[in-house]
């Protein structure tokens, strides 16, 4: 049998689930009330969520649930019992970015699925096979892939999801940090006030009316017309993104992905009408980037959603056939008549009725039956055949016939969403149930994390435990240093991992043996590779349990996320020693697609971005990377609270555009706690306000 994608629809209310259903979607994905990435959708209670499953799977559609944020320390509790719910439940499936998660689900329900969001920014071999190693069933990949890319991992013995329409985030996903530290509001946390939407450009903006340029908002990609291949490729799963959106959204996306998979014809154009952003975009799929994938929403664009919305209703108005349904009637005197109902999954039921009547006038024949059954009307069932045994001269009341399907219908419907719902037993477990170090106080070391070769030369390593470098420099690096006090920093994302391997390997033949991971599939290449294994701020690490998982991993150390207090750091249950970021520009996006390349050309380029306020954010564009970094118009400052972070083993001072001498400044303040390095725009980042 030939490989089927299914078709993965979002639901962010009850009544686009409805719609998602009957428009003949395969699988659909959705959130509770708690730990979505999509907070501000209507979401489902856990009635409803109930309710979902048994929609569903009466039409043998699975369900996926969204528990993709990071959770701090205290809601491991309020976690747990949301993933025992779903086990309990019949989820087939939860979409989670924290390893917290994968420590539940391994200790608590081995049996239910969950699959590495997209905000794990999986998108090379090691990070699917990590992936795979980490007992994930499915990999939600990085929508930057191009299809040569998407069709190498999806061959890799684990299923693959890849988004095929939607919005486009200008950042990686699970890499943004933009929206949590301008306003508090957390994408990782599901909170993202899409900052990004709003005018950005590579030169000051105009405050004349409609002279902004958006060099943040991308267009909406959509793959529709690509679908086929992906399948072809191997792909699982085909997801439409949406939780925010309208139930004409889904039911137009849902149609057209069915009719481009059945190489039938579809409206693009009524996507289009119900949202887009100026058109639609497949550049990452077809590996040509550039200015013709940025949009915003224009005035036509709202229009022509306003116009489309009555013609969609018609997409989701009747329900979808979904199985057949075969009858057997027996009508026999003297015995009650006996209705056998079966659906194309193998799911049979019995409805006894009234016993038939002798025929005063027309006795009942296999046509009069089957007239009566086949009334299936808004049902899943399409009538698939009769077969009759009527004794001579009965007749039997068509309300009869007609009440015995009702019945049937009926119980087929419960027969199949026992069929369907599979639930996984969830067993209590002490998710921290490792020693924990003890707190450092005044013991932190320092790391520093440098940008450029040349602020190698002058440096004082003097009180410095480790010395950061790029990859693309690390080689060299160590002729100007001790390759003892160096440490790789690895990329934040890659498209050429053989590259990668061998920028590693001649880092190691001039002696270097440590690894700072950036992602799960660096974890992977540093077993391979033999290096000592530490793990940065990337894996977004906000609670004791997910450190567990760092130390399975095999990791020596873990710089934990900067979204968190300062508080909580403290109450962390250390299993491995435990590092925060104290100096530096915090990266707000991770980007393929360079803003400022792309709004006046690499000519032009001053190394900033702009915002409508004035701000302005440095752009690192390292040579032999392949992707930009957005930082921040601030400088993180800690040097003078150093005794709120006494749980902290060591601290990362992270040097972007300082010189030797200015690192070398910063370096003394940090190790004395003064306030003499303070630079004017200093900030405390988040460790004092937190995130929502």
């Amino acid at each position: 049998m030939a490989h089927k994608a299914e078709i993965l629809a979002p639901c962010g209310s009850f009544e686009t689930l409805e719609t998602a259903v009957r428009s003949g979607c395969d699988a659909v994905y959705l959130g509770g009330e708690k730990f979505s990435a999509r907070q501000n959708a209507a979401n489902f209670t856990d009635e409803e969520l109930k309710e979902a499953v048994r929609v569903c799977h009466l039409r043998g559609v699975k369900v996926y649930q969204a528990i993709n944020t990071v959770v701090f320390d205290e809601q491991l509790e309020d976690c747990k019992k949301a993933v025992k719910f779903a086990a309990e439940n019949g989820i087939d499936g939860l979409i989670t970015q924290d390893l917290a998660l994968v420590r539940i689900c391994r200790e608590c329900c081995p049996k239910l699925e969950y699959h590495a969001s997209t905000q794990m920014t999986v998108h090379s071999e090691s990070g699917v096979k990590m992936a795979k190693e980490l007992g994930f069933s499915r990999a939600v990949l990085s929508r930057e892939l191009p299809e040569r890319t998407i069709r190498e991992l999806t061959s890799l013995g684990i299923e693959t999801e890849v988004f095929v329409h939607g919005a486009l985030c200008m950042s990686v996903s699970g890499q943004c940090y933009m929206s949590a530290l301008i306003g508090s509001r957390s994408a990782n946390r599901g909170l993202c006030a899409q900052a990004c939407r709003l005018p950005a450009q590579g030169e000051k903006i105009s405050k004349a009316k409609g002279q902004e340029r958006y060099a943040l908002s991308l267009k909406d990609m959509s793959y529709v017309h690509k679908l086929s291949q992906l399948e072809e490729d191997g792909v699982s799963s085909l997801k439409i993104e949406g939780r925010m959106k309208r139930p004409e959204y889904v039911a137009a996306a849902v149609d057209c992905c069915k009719k481009s998979l059945e190489n039938e014809k579809y409206d693009l154009k009524a996507l289009e009408a119900v949202f887009s952003r100026g058109g639609f975009t497949d550049g990452y799929y077809v590996g040509r980037l550039g200015r013709e994938m940025f949009g915003t929403r224009q005035k036509e664009d709202v229009s022509a959603t306003a116009r489309i919305l009555p013609e969609l209703h018609e997409l989701y108005r009747r329900c979808e056939k979904r199985t057949k349904i075969f009858f057997r009637i027996k009508l026999k005197e003297g015995q009650r008549a006996e209705l056998f109902a079966l659906d194309s999954e193998g799911n049979e039921v019995t409805v006894l009725g009234d016993m038939p009547q002798k025929a005063l006038k027309k006795a009942c024949d296999g046509e009069y039956v089957k007239k009566q059954l086949s009334k299936l009307g808004d049902t899943i069932y399409e009538f698939g055949g009769l077969e009759a045994d009527i004794g001579e001269g009965l007749a039997y009341p068509a309300s009869q016939l007609n009440e015995s399907r009702r019945q049937a219908v009926e119980k087929l419907n419960e027969k199949r969403v026992e069929f369907f719902t599979k639930r996984a037993e969830f067993s209590e477990r002490d998710l921290t149930d490792f020693e924990a170090l003890p707190k450092a106080y005044d013991d932190k070391k320092i790391r520093i994390m440098l940008s450029e070769f040349s602020q190698l030369e002058g440096l004082d390593f003097e009180g410095v435990e480790l010395c950061g470098v790029p990859l693309e420099i690390a080689a060299e690096a160590a002729k100007a240093a001790d390759a003892e006090k160096l440490m790789v920093v690895m990329p934040r994302f890659t498209f050429d991992e053989r590259a990668l391997r061998e920028k590693l390997l001649a880092a190691k033949n001039v002696g270097i043996t440590k690894m700072l991971a950036m992602n799960i599939g660096h974890c992977l290449i540093a077993k391979e590779l033999g290096f000592e294994l530490h793990t940065g701020y990337a894996f977004n690490v906000c609670n004791s349990a997910a450190l567990g998982e760092i130390k399975r991993l095999g990791a020596t150390d873990c710089t934990v996320s900067f979204e968190l207090k300062a508080a909580q750091i403290e109450r962390l249950k250390k299993p491995v020693k435990v590092g925060f970021v104290a100096y530096g520009r915090l990266p707000l996006m991770l980007t393929a697609n360079c803003p400022i390349k792309n709004d006046v050309g690499c000519k032009n380029c001053r190394g900033k971005l702009f915002d409508r306020t004035g701000r302005e954010f440095p752009v690192r564009c390292p040579k032999g990377r392949e992707c930009a970094e957005i930082l921040n118009s601030d400088i993180l400052y800690l040097a003078d609270k150093l005794s709120d972070f006494n749980n902290a083993d060591y601290m990362e001072l992270h040097f972007f555009e300082e010189s030797a001498d200015r690192i070398n400044e910063v370096v003394r303040a940090y190790k004395t706690g003064g306030k003499g390095a303070k630079p004017e725009n200093a900030t405390n980042g988040l460790y004092y306000r937190g995130v929502l």
